[in-house]
């Protein structure tokens, strides 16, 4: 009987430290706070009871596998924004202008948010390594998938007539569905992130 007492006492013990320790990492997540091309300093992972997931996606206006992919990450965006899934695009380049990121925003229709990353604290926190890359969010704040859009590119330079696998999708329709992601880490093909130091 005692034995019975300590384990479920270690058991809550673990479960508290558990929760805790997502409370931390959601409310650090809330601290970083990133500026759009209008000045606004916004917290992409503040919390809202109205965002089921949060998606951000690192871009860079001089990428052309990044701008290729335009109409579909518009096409994601209108098929969840209703479903309670909000979308950031993300600019990690140091040398984007205000300018030049309303310039991409028009020039490719976009109809997402955008906030510039110079000093590279969301690439940090989603792990990021390339654009595009996805990062996926639950309603927690907690990442729960990061990777590449589609499997439309196969390498630099070498791609598929249409995607066989639609990652980003299956990801949200897995989140909103309360389900595990099948594949939650995949290799986004695009332009590096590492040179924009």
């Amino acid at each position: 009987m005692k034995s019975h007492r300590v384990i479920h006492g270690i058991l809550f013990v673990t479960v508290v430290f558990a929760a805790a320790g997502i409370a931390a990492e959601a409310d650090r997540d809330s601290l970083i706070r990133l500026e759009g091309p209008d000045g606004k300093r916004i917290a992409p992972l503040a919390a809202n009871p109205d965002v089921r997931a949060t998606v951000v996606v690192f871009v860079r206006v001089d990428c052309p596998i990044s701008n290729r992919y335009a109409p579909e990450l518009m096409r994601i965006h209108d098929a969840f924004v209703e479903r309670g899934v909000a979308f950031w695009l993300i600019y990690p380049d140091p040398a984007a202008t205000d300018d030049a990121i309303r310039s991409h925003l028009e020039e490719y229709g976009y109809p997402i948010r955008a906030l510039k990353d110079p000093e590279h604290a969301f690439v940090e926190r989603a792990g990021a390594e390339i654009t595009p890359e996805a990062a996926v969010f639950d309603a927690r704040g907690r990442l729960v998938y990061r990777g590449r859009i589609d499997d439309r590119y196969v390498a630099f330079g070498k791609s598929r007539p249409q995607p066989t696998r639609r990652d980003l999708v299956l990801a949200l329709e897995a989140v909103l569905e309360g389900r595990a992601i099948e594949n939650d880490r995949t290799k986004a093909v695009g332009c590096f992130l590492g040179d924009l130091r």
